[in-house]
């Protein structure tokens, strides 16, 4: 099978081959630190990293950076608001988001470079396109000349006369237009202005744009061109065509053999904006009790270059397609032992090749996880018999086969239960307290309140009561003896 993924540059799916044999150079575009991240953030991160360990399954060695933009307008404002520094403002954020992150299951990167971090290789990339005569200094500030690129617009498929002034993204554009040649050029270094840092410079003291930060850093860790660079669908343009022109203008060479970009996230169908009231955090969602695994398979769910829509309901189906999940990846640490299994990593060929087909389609995980779901409900279905009968349907080796399948193939997707993180089983309510429990749920769930039914049958769970939910009703059992 042909590995192929969907160029943004060619607009269209091509095979993949990297720029060394078995080896993949990775960048993605990192966030700006001056707020938690937000529900879009969490989409993309997610989606990098499981292609990344999807690649490394696939046997690639993956070098994979994500860098921080921490110094911007955004961020020099949010310092002011707040009558401290732009350094503290990102030392707070950076944190924060590494503490957000790390409970979707996103793995780090290998590198974060920072773009106060790499100043004088912004200067040095700035120079040597005022050398080639695709940048000029005006006044303090550096700005590129766009209409000396011919193929500006190849990322985005815009043509020059299409394309708005003011694209210098993201800096303070007052009285910016005067100083510029065309209205289409943007700026590479801006001019200081008082109370704000700034760094010496040729062209006097200032700090860099936007768009030159992540060329100068993709320059300096990775060198010249590389395999994948990935960000959201909103950075095609201005800002990932702006790093085309920037960096290709100054090697002579591509930037990127294959740009790939994640859609955007949506809330019940609108634009996630703070004005609307409908801008949600990660740890906003996470602190209101929904599972980070629920969360990230939310995301997986969807393909990765189409628009996903974020609604209550929504997030309560991935909820409990987790909890499906979630039984089938326990299956093995509670019945293993008891099945007689001894230690064998074996899986099942023909699961894992179709896992993989839809893998190398585009990373079309989304086809992928209807492979683990079957394996969990299986799973789960031998577990209730094995309870109610004390023997399963299925031979004890293809159960282990079939749940070390899972286990992998969820491993892959960033999928995984924490064993070690289980409550621990007390068994304290009677027979007359869980039929209680259970006909307040049933009342929950007529009346839609599924995060209330939710919570009771998670309460049950913790005592160790597993509920079986079928057409005559809801039956239930003792998980053990404890």
């Amino acid at each position: 099978m042909t590995l192929t993924v969907y160029n943004t540059l060619t607009r269209r799916q091509e095979p993949f081959e990297t720029l060394e044999s078995g080896k993949v150079k990775m960048y993605c575009c990192g966030v700006t630190v001056y707020d938690y991240c937000h529900l879009g953030h969490a989409r993309s991160y997610i989606v990098w990293d499981t292609i990344r360990r999807y690649l490394n399954w696939r046997g690639y060695e993956v070098r994979y950076i994500q860098n921080f933009t921490d110094i911007d307008d955004k961020i020099l404002n949010r310092a002011r608001e707040q009558g401290t520094t732009m350094e503290a403002v990102s030392h707070k954020f950076i944190d924060a988001y590494f503490e957000d992150i790390r409970r979707l299951n996103v793995m780090d990167a290998d590198e974060y470079p920072r773009a106060t971090e790499h100043i004088s290789q912004i200067m040095e990339l700035i120079q040597a396109l005022e050398a080639k005569n695709y940048a000029y200094a005006a006044a303090g500030d550096v700005y590129y000349r766009v209409e000396r690129f011919p193929a500006y617009g190849k990322l985005s498929g815009r043509e020059l006369e299409q394309m708005q002034a003011g694209a210098s993204g993201r800096v303070d554009v007052e009285g910016e237009e005067a100083k510029k040649q065309h209205p289409f050029d943007f700026a590479l270094w801006k001019a200081a202005r008082p109370g704000e840092p700034a760094w010496d410079s040729p062209w006097g003291q200032g700090r860099p744009g936007w768009h030159i930060e992540c060329s100068a850093m993709i320059r300096s860790e990775f060198g010249e061109t590389i395999d994948i660079h990935t960000g959201g669908g909103d950075l095609i343009f201005p800002h990932h065509e702006n790093e085309i022109a920037q960096s290709e203008a100054a090697i002579d060479k591509p930037l990127a053999r294959y740009w790939l970009h994640n859609g955007m996230v949506m809330v019940d169908s609108k634009k996630m904006s703070k004005s609307l009231g409908n801008f949600t955090t990660i740890r906003q969602l996470l602190d209101g009790g929904v599972d980070p695994m629920a969360v990230r398979l939310f995301v997986l769910q969807g393909h990765y270059r189409k628009p996903l829509d974020f609604t209550s309901e929504a997030i309560a189906t991935a909820s409990a397609s987790w909890k499906t999940l979630k039984e089938g990846l326990l299956f093995g640490y509670q019945y293993g032992a008891k099945l007689g299994w001894e230690n064998d990593s074996s899986l099942i060929p023909e699961i894992v090749q179709r896992f993989q087909e839809s893998g190398d389609d585009d990373f079309n995980f989304s086809n992928g996880l209807a492979t683990l779901f079957e394996l969990a409900k299986e799973l789960r279905r031998e577990g209730n018999i094995f309870v109610h009968q004390g023997k399963t349907e299925t031979s004890a080796d293809e159960l282990q086969r079939q749940w070390q399948t899972l286990v992998s193939l969820g491993g892959i997707l960033g999928l995984e239960v924490q064993v070690e993180s289980q409550p621990e089983q007390k068994f304290s309510l009677n027979e007359a307290e869980i039929e209680m429990l259970i006909q307040k749920r049933q009342q929950a769930r007529q009346t839609k309140n599924f995060a209330e039914s939710d919570r009771i049958r998670e309460e049950l769970h913790n005592q160790g009561i597993t509920l079986i939910d079928s057409r005559e009703g809801t039956r239930w059992h003792r998980t053990s003896e404890g």
